[in-house]
């Protein structure tokens, strides 16, 4: 928790990260860039998905509907936040000469997505209406 609370503080401070170890090649500078903004891409279709749900799918139940616009949105964030997080320890780690860190987070992703899907699948078919 302390490691991540360090990273937190290193998003705003930029200037901090590049005085560790050496700069390293600058096409893995903007390959980390480019992941970041695919993360950043991923998490606002996230969010507009969850927008989605709940603007225009106004016969599903209360709670369907919320719980799915939640999902879609909480995973938007979490997506959001993760990308900047994994930016920084990804920078990090190739100034320092260590290996990439490695993460769960595309699993867990992968999973919250597929659980919403299989959802309004359910939906779909069974048209529950509020």
């Amino acid at each position: 928790m302390i490691e991540f609370v360090r990273n937190v503080r290193l998003w705003f401070a930029p200037e901090q990260v590049r005085q560790e170890g050496r700069t390293p090649d600058y096409r893995f500078s903007l390959a980390n860039e480019r992941t970041f903004l695919a993360w950043l891409r991923t998490a606002l279709a996230l969010i507009g998905g969850g927008f989605a749900v709940d603007q225009f799918l106004p016969d599903l139940r209360w709670g369907w509907r919320v719980g799915l616009a939640l999902a879609l949105l909480g995973a938007g964030v979490l997506c959001s936040l993760r990308a900047v997080n994994h930016w920084m320890r990804c920078e990090r780690a190739m100034r320092r000469g260590e290996d990439l860190p490695a993460s769960r987070f595309p699993a867990l992703l992968g999973v919250v997505v597929a659980a919403v899907a299989v959802a309004m699948v359910v939906v779909v078919l069974v048209r529950w209406e509020g």
